[in-house]
């Protein structure tokens, strides 16, 4: 849950995807090679959506990813408050004149409080998290909470819809553009709604979301991304689109540790703003009292971050099974549920790869490294 120009030290790399990079590589200049990539994200300080958006960022600054855009859709929080995120971090990392912020849907497609209260009240269960239901809404910017190192001074809002930008964006690349879907789905179900001629032009959707054959987490049955907007995320499985789901099977697995976290926010000789914001934002838990700092056994999953390792090393995905996947929208108690199928699926799904173990060391050190090189960075114009 960003202003000088840096110079970047060659870092010895242990995945194949660092080793673009290594002794030399750092070139500031995507290469027409880089993935073209839109994260379309319930969008936060340094939380694993927070964290993505800096690790993308500084792929981009060597030259291996090249970020069109972040679309802010409501999901962890709303999306006023998701946007004002995102535009102070691509501020804070410097990038703010090459990586737009793009305000998207507010509400999920149909999934309203009236329902959630309902279904709590009759299928009680999960973790309790309901992201930005848990919140009064913010009416206006005063209603804002302002990230630990102030809001944007400067970075505003791009005025294109992040649905028009989606759009725009993948006819402008027809092929190219790799949809990172960390948050819920309902700025892409709106886009391929709306212009359904993109639908063969989107190169492949990498989702955060679901939970297969594992427990929920917002409810016994549900992951929280899909469960927030459950029929955007059934519109959006259903499309003919080559897609990659890392569903909590995967991330229950993926567990930050008090040494994984300390490499990140207590390595004496990389201390940024991003790793003081890391040991702020994440080393006191949830409750923001029993975390890394006060507990040496303290554990959390790593999510959204995963989608970017995949997208960059498949390799990384040591366990993946060809699924046909639906997402579960009636009312009751597996509203949002996500259903694997290996044989015999309903009408009109999509085969997709669902990810189940990943390599963790390897993402560990890939995960290390770009959360702690130097910032702020500026990417030439």
């Amino acid at each position: 849950m960003k202003r000088l120009l840096v110079a970047m030290t060659c870092v010895a790399s242990v995945t194949a995807v660092l080793a673009i990079s290594a002794c030399g590589g750092n070139s500031l200049n995507a290469s027409s090679a880089a993935p073209k990539v839109i994260i379309d994200s319930d969008y936060n300080t340094l939380s694993d959506d927070g964290q993505l958006g800096v690790m993308a960022a500084q792929l981009q600054a060597q030259g291996s990813l090249n970020v069109l855009g972040i679309t802010v859709v409501s999901g962890n929080q709303w999306l006023k408050q998701g946007v004002a995120d995102a535009l102070k971090s691509v501020e804070r990392l410097g990038v703010e004149k090459q990586i737009g912020v793009y305000a998207g849907a507010n509400y999920a497609l149909s999934h309203d409080f009236a329902t959630i209260q309902a279904e709590q009240k009759q299928f009680p269960g999960g973790d309790g998290y309901l992201g930005a239901w848990n919140n009064p809404e913010p009416k206006s910017d005063s209603d804002l909470v302002a990230p630990p190192d102030g809001f944007a001074t400067h970075t505003k809002v791009q005025s294109k819809s992040a649905v028009d930008f989606i759009v725009d964006s993948v006819k402008q690349n027809p092929g190219e553009v790799t949809i990172l879907a960390i948050g819920p789905l309902t700025n892409i179900a709106l886009a391929t709604r709306q212009h359904p001629e993109i639908v063969p032009l989107i190169k492949q959707i990498i989702y955060m979301g679901g939970a297969i054959d594992v427990p929920g987490n917002t409810t016994p049955t549900a992951e929280f991304n899909w469960w927030f907007d459950p029929e955007a995320a059934k519109a959006v499985l259903h499309l003919p689109i080559k897609q990659v789901v890392i569903p909590l099977d995967v991330t229950d697995t993926v567990k930050m540790d008090k040494a994984l976290y300390d490499r990140v926010a207590h390595d004496p000789t990389k201390q940024t703003i991003i790793t003081q914001l890391f040991k702020t934002l994440n080393g006191y838990g949830f409750d923001g009292k029993n975390g890394f700092e006060t507990d040496p056994n303290y554990t959390t999953n790593i999510w959204d971050t995963l989608t970017l390792a995949y997208l960059m090393n498949p390799s990384f995905a040591t366990q993946t099974v060809d699924e046909w996947v639906d997402v579960d929208m009636s009312f009751g108690a597996n509203d949002g549920k996500a259903t694997g199928y290996t044989s015999s699926p309903p009408a009109g799904l999509q085969k997709m790869t669902v990810v189940k173990r990943f390599d963790n060391p390897g993402f560990f050190n890939f995960y290390v490294d770009l959360l702690t090189r130097p910032v702020p960075l500026t990417l030439p114009n």
